[in-house]
């Protein structure tokens, strides 16, 4: 099976990075996390103009997808550039409103997901993780609790999160769309696109917690000389990047299984467990990183004017959202999705 990627996925992924890096994403970071959309959502718009949000959509919906493999791609660099946003989320809303069957709620919705004219929110609530990202600013907000799923009215507070721009929320209310077996099979569906979006988003964060530590460290110096030329910052930098180099070819042999599944057949449970896996090597990669950045960046790495800082607050929030390290481990070994994955 081939992992690597071919001339036009990174191509595509040249271009990302190259229109993200244009971006200047802390400012629009910062703005999110303010309560600001607006930067947030302009880009947005740009992302779903090059194609991001329509791999998620069938071509009957006028999307592009779905493509697993494109996606991963596509969400390394929007961890890359900490691009803030229900991104994963909005994803998972698409696989599961594909997934359920219900052609007019599919018709009414996949359009502007894949347009990028509808920026969603989706979770499966439980009683210790009952909040939904951005549900307070989403255009709507698929909420799934035990086998029924509701397009939630209103939200709550928001709540404070390790990252600032991570705006959690209780879904409030709402209309029933559907309940039974299709809304629980839908939901492990999506579960697998926001996991893997997830672990897609870590390997990218922890790509550039890195680039930047290793500049970091050519730069500053003690005794005279670069802290990147002692023996010990040197072995945690190559610790960093073993880790790294270790999750990419599981995420990209994660995307292909997804891809490649048959999901009505025990297929399903192989693809699940090589997601589970991808999404806690390359979660505890990404935190890795971020732990070792914000180590060899001294007292600057608490510094919120440090645009690092936005990378660094992402790693611990990104390695446990749709499944903490312990659960995905657990599902790899069970081939089980527990209630309440998206953490």
């Amino acid at each position: 099976m081939r992992f690597l990627l071919n001339d036009e996925q990174r191509e595509f992924a040249r271009s990302l990075d190259t229109m993200l890096a244009a971006a200047r994403t802390p400012a629009v970071v910062r703005a999110w996390a303010a309560g600001d959309t607006a930067p947030g959502r302009a880009l947005w718009s740009r992302l779903a103009d090059a194609g991001v949000f329509a791999l998620a959509v069938p071509e009957r919906h006028e999307g592009l997808g779905p493509l697993p493999a494109e996606l991963a791609v596509a969400f390394t660099e929007l961890g890359r550039h900490a691009v803030p946003g229900p991104l994963a989320e909005t994803v998972a809303a698409a696989a599961f409103l594909d997934r359920l069957g219900d052609r007019a709620l599919a018709a009414d919705w996949l359009p502007g997901i894949a347009s990028g004219k509808s920026a969603v929110s989706f979770a499966l609530l439980a009683a210790d993780a009952p909040y939904a990202l951005d549900a307070a600013t989403a255009d709507g907000v698929f909420a799934v609790e035990g086998d029924t799923v509701r397009l939630a009215e209103s939200a709550g507070e928001v709540q404070q999160s390790a990252d600032p721009a991570r705006r959690l929320a209780r879904p409030l209310g709402g209309t029933v769309l559907a309940r039974g077996a299709a809304v629980t099979d839908a939901a492990r569906h999506a579960t697998r696109h926001a996991r893997l979006a997830t672990a897609a988003q870590s390997l990218g964060l922890g790509r550039t917690l890195l680039v930047h530590t290793v500049d970091h460290v050519r730069r500053r110096t003690q005794f005279g000389v670069a802290i990147g030329s002692f023996q010990a910052v040197k072995h945690q930098l190559a610790n960093v990047l073993i880790t790294l180099e270790f999750a990419e070819p599981l995420v990209h042999s994660a995307a292909l299984a997804l891809a490649s599944a048959d999901l009505s057949t025990g297929a399903a449970a192989a693809a699940d467990r090589e997601i589970a896996a991808a999404k806690v090597v390359a979660g505890e990669a990404a935190y890795g990183a971020a732990l070792t950045a914000l180590q060899l960046h001294g007292a600057l790495g608490y510094t919120d004017e440090l645009d690092l800082s936005l990378w660094i607050r992402k790693a611990r929030p990104l390695r446990n959202a749709w499944g903490t390290p312990s659960a995905c481990r657990a599902q790899v070994v069970t081939g089980l999705v527990p209630d309440g994955a998206q953490a």
